[in-house]
């Protein structure tokens, strides 16, 4: 993707990741008329064009109304494009709900794969130079032979025997490399943990943003500010810069793996992802069910609320069972 650096080895003072506001407020659609709505519940304002919905495509929130675009929103530098059209979609979503409809609560019956909207979800491509300091105990294994004294026939004998022992060891060092392809949720509707269950994204598969891409589907304003995700694109950036000196530390085992991680030559773009959601509101007194299907790859993510009764009665099946096996095999029940 985006990496930045100075070309020919030299040093240069960092860089902030830069976003551009839109001009004049317009939706993202450009000259396809769109239609603004933003949700009392989530707080996520969504633009229609060619399709409507009388409730939240994320939370189904009947609390929906018409509002101007807002202001300053960034322009899309790049999006992801949808893969498959809405029946692909349902067939993914109903084969996910079917397989887990067992010890499902009975109210997920209502749950309609017609519901299922099509999102292009605002959210943040992230680049950056980390240079990052760490320290680790290394540990090296060896073997050598025991001796050990043990009791046989009330007599003590001698043997031996190999063990093996680990040698632990001081490494410092420091980690240069690129961090790239980091994405965050920039919507009010979808945490960034639901984004992140949802991943991956071929992002080869980027195309530079135009109108027509998003026309006919729904799109969210950016709702999360610059800033708030370049904190969180950071965070994620030092977590992978971790996971990489976790595949990198030598010897056998290690320990106490410490870092700190300054990044530099950030990039911070807005980008459009594709995702399909479901929202069911089962129960007055629940929140709504949630089901993100990746627009690209299919992948479905959510938590089916789980009914325990259903739960209980196998597992009191179960132990009458093995009571009833253990009654038979002691033959009968004790006088």
């Amino acid at each position: 993707m985006r990496q930045g650096g100075a070309p020919g080895g030299a040093r240069e003072a960092p860089r902030e990741a830069q976003w551009i506001p839109r001009r004049g407020g317009a939706t993202i659609i450009g000259a396809v008329s769109a239609v603004t709505f933003s949700c009392g519940q989530c707080g996520a304002s969504l633009a229609f064009e060619g399709v409507r919905t009388q409730t939240c495509p994320y939370c189904a929130s009947p609390n929906f109304v018409e509002k101007p675009p807002s202001p300053g929103q960034p322009d899309p530098t790049f999006l992801v494009a949808f893969t498959g059209d809405a029946e692909v979609a349902r067939r993914r979503l109903d084969a996910w709900l079917g397989s887990r409809t067992l010890f499902a609560d009975s109210a997920l019956r209502r749950a309609k794969v017609e519901d299922l909207r099509g999102v292009y979800l605002p959210a943040y491509l992230y680049s950056a130079v980390a240079r990052t300091d760490y320290t680790a105990q290394i540990g090296e294994q060896y073997t050598e032979i025991e001796t050990y004294t043990t009791t046989e026939n009330g007599k003590p004998v001698t043997k031996t025997r190999t063990v093996t022992r680990t040698e632990y060891r001081p490494l410092a060092g420091r980690h240069l490399g690129y961090v790239t392809d980091v994405i965050v949720s920039a919507s009010n509707g979808l945490s960034n943990a639901e984004l992140q269950r949802a991943e991956p994204f071929d992002l080869k598969q980027l195309r530079r943003f135009q109108p027509a891409l998003v026309a006919g589907w729904i799109h969210e304003e950016f709702s999360r500010a610059p800033a708030e995700c370049q904190r969180l694109s950071r965070s994620e950036a030092v977590d992978e810069v971790g996971a990489r000196l976790r595949r990198f530390m030598p010897g056998d085992s290690y320990s106490d793996l410490a870092w700190k991680t300054a990044v530099e030559w950030e990039s911070l773009e807005p980008i459009l992802i594709p995702v399909w959601v479901l929202a069911l509101r089962y129960r007055g007194d629940k929140p709504p069910l949630r089901v993100v299907i990746n627009g690209q790859t299919g992948k479905v993510t959510g938590k089916v609320p789980l009914s325990w009764w259903k739960i209980a009665i196998p597992i009191v099946l179960a132990l009458a069972a093995i009571a009833a096996a253990i009654l038979l095999g002691t033959g009968g029940a004790p006088r």
